[in-house]
């Protein structure tokens, strides 16, 4: 980016104001009155002290931004006051997910709180896959959700199934029945809405199953003929014998088991009746001795039915509390709305990097880290937590501005043959990786005769408020010894577009002073010795969706959609400096990605592309071309602007 060097002000003392200056007064001798005795005159006052002026506040020479402590969201508000409340020995956590989708930005929450919780606590925490739906799951879900945990950098004390407990569960099931806490019921869908009060939303009242009272040796009869295949789906349930008259809807006699005819991936055909959530979640943290149960708030009324649960068949009962969920606006994240958007081709697949599914931010380039450390800045509590993806972008933008290294890329390159320089011309030039950090090393770069500099830079009038270069102007390229001076440019006839631009090297004579440019441009010579320039197509990721709720857009989410979501610049070119980066990659090192030199994946050589933004390699990258993904803008305002 250009800066002026602005004058430094100059404070003038004010001038002082001069009350009857005899020496200066007109004398006037009309009404004359006798001269009177001169007065002694008082002593003059002492001149006031002049205020001290506030020291200017001097800016740290780069120095980066302390980071925020990682461990901040454990040390104080909710999750102290839950560790607080039952200090256990030895912590016992679980991240329970359905596999029945991709995790999403979402559910980076409560992997951070369940994995990071047990961690600071020097405790353990479990995968457990809550696999209690077999029409609804599938083998890639499962691969991909460990392989998120791990890519944020938490390994499980153990990865379990719910359907390692089925056995068990059944068991349960039955002692329930036999202590009358449980009975079979075969009321219709509408039957039981009725008898919980009606349609949600409606306040009628509630009245009891008429199965609810039968003898407890005929519903373990009805129990075992549902497990031996006497009924189809919805034609029985087994449901608990919970409190009618409790207020909350989640001791409205809950379903705890329904008949699915579907093969469980890793039971086969051996159950034909399969748990609900309500009845395996809290029975699965007893067997596991979850000392701390932590879920959303959507789950808090599900507290007083997980209790029940628990005490009524005599287990261990693990503590649940819930916090707030993280929500991201300007997106959709349900399941129904991703598949839909995968299916119609709105986007590339699940791992499009304008979707908000963790595989799809990995592919964008976000690093692990970053959105750890986002989860972490926002916090813990029990409020829901909407945050604007300009939020979520900041947040990325600060990790990356201290763990990445910077190159030249030039999107949308336009030649400049420096006319005075010979044609074998090459100089090499040192450019650091990192201006503020010298651990991140040097490089060097070919100067030569042609160089190439971005369309934006180059204007074929000039104009006061462009400090870039122009016909006659000379600007400077980055950390090259001395400026360019454009002389004339060549247009192509048919597009009008300026398609090469000459200029001279103002080397000064020996002796003469050299007069430093206002501005400087980024840019990357040619060099076939060098292999230089690297060329490259680079995808820029805009917002998927125009409003900051695509569901409440007229027409619904699909009608929001934005068509300049996605910029494709398929002719780019990068300096040399990429294939350094990609050797050493993953930038930064850090989380699931640490200890993976060479083996991260493409979206780990992360850089940012000095004036224009943060970019990765993206998996389409082969011999011979580049695809770069840019991760996030340099500022929330992606225009360079007029200078």
């Amino acid at each position: 980016m250009e800066h002026m060097e602005k004058a430094e002000a100059i404070i003038l003392p004010e001038r002082p104001k001069v009350k009857n200056d005899p020496t200066t007064a007109q004398s006037s001798t009309k009404n004359a009155k006798p001269a009177k005795s001169p007065k002694t005159p008082k002593p003059p006052k002492a001149p006031k002290e002049p205020k001290p002026q506030p020291a200017k506040k001097e800016k740290a020479p780069n120095t980066p931004t302390a980071p925020v402590d990682p461990n901040s969201m454990f040390k104080e508000g909710f999750l102290k006051s839950v560790h607080n409340e039952k200090p256990s020995k030895k912590i016992v956590t679980r991240f329970p997910p359905e596999p029945n989708g991709f995790l999403h930005i979402g559910h980076s929450k409560a992997v951070a709180i369940n994995f990071g919780f047990a961690r600071f606590h020097d405790g353990v925490c479990y995968l457990r896959f809550d696999d209690t739906n077999p029409q609804a799951e599938e083998e890639k879900y499962f691969t991909a959700i460990e392989d998120m945990v791990q890519w944020l950098g938490f390994t499980p004390y153990e990865v379990t199934y719910s359907s390692d407990h089925f056995d068990e569960l059944y068991d349960l099931a039955e002692r329930l029945i036999s202590k009358d806490r449980a009975y079979v019921c075969h009321c219709t869908d509408t039957e039981i809405k009725l008898q919980k009060g009606g349609e949600k939303g409606a306040a009628g009242p509630r009245y009891a199953c008429p199965h609810r009272d039968r003898p407890p040796e005929e519903s373990l009869e009805e129990f075992r003929a549902m497990k031996n295949g006497k009924y189809k789906p919805r034609e029985a349930f087994l449901r608990m014998k919970q409190d009618l008259t409790d207020g909350n809807p989640q001791m409205w006699d809950l379903a705890a088991y329904r008949i699915l005819e579907k093969p469980h991936h890793r039971t086969g055909d051996k159950w034909r009746i399969y748990p609900t959530y309500d009845f395996t979640h809290c029975l699965c943290d007893s067997f596991e001795e979850i000392s701390h149960s932590l879920c959303t708030t959507e789950f808090q009324l599900s507290r007083v039915s997980y209790e029940w649960l628990c005490d009524a068949v005599d287990v261990y009962k693990p503590m649940q509390r819930e916090y707030g969920r993280l929500n991201l606006t300007g997106t959709v994240l349900s399941k129904r709305k991703l598949l839909k958007l995968v299916e119609d081709q709105y986007v590339r697949g699940w791992d499009d990097p304008r979707l908000y599914t963790l595989i799809a931010l990995r592919r964008r380039g976000i690093p692990p880290g970053a959105i750890l450390s986002f989860v972490n800045e926002l916090g813990v509590s029990t409020a829901l937590t909407n945050i604007q993806i300009v939020r979520f972008e900041q947040s990325v933008r600060r990790y990356l501005e201290q763990t990445v290294p910077r190159l030249m890329l030039v999107l949308e390159p336009i030649p400049v043959i420096i006319d005075n320089l010979p044609d074998d011309y090459v100089e090499d030039v040192e450019l650091p990786f990192s201006p503020k950090d010298p651990a991140f090393g040097t490089h060097t770069v070919p100067f030569t005769k042609t160089v190439y500099i971005d369309r934006t830079d180059f204007r074929e009038e000039d104009s006061k408020d462009f400090f870039r270069l122009t016909p006659g102007k000379s600007v400077g390229l980055l950390k090259v010894p001395f400026p360019i001076k454009a002389t004339s440019f060549e247009k192509d006839n048919s597009s009008g577009q300026v398609i090469s631009i000459h200029a001279t090297y103002e080397k000064p004579e020996e002796g003469t002073a050299f007069k430093k440019p206002k501005t400087y441009i980024h840019w990357v010579g040619s060099s076939s010795t060098h292999s230089s320039p690297v060329k490259a197509e680079v995808r820029i990721f805009n917002p998927l969706f125009k409003s900051e709720n695509p569901d409440a857009a007229d027409g619904g989410y699909l009608k929001d959609i934005n068509p300049q979501s996605e910029e494709i610049y398929p002719d780019a070119m990068i300096e040399t400096g990429i294939e350094d980066i990609r050797r050493r990659a993953p930038w930064p090192e850090e989380e699931g990605e640490k200890g993976k030199k060479g083996e991260a994946g493409w979206e780990s050589v992360r850089f940012q592309g000095m004036r224009v933004g943060y970019f990765c390699m993206d998996r389409d990258t082969e011999v011979g071309k580049v695809v770069l993904n840019r991760i996030v803008s340099l500022k929330e305002d992606t225009g360079k602007g007029g200078g």
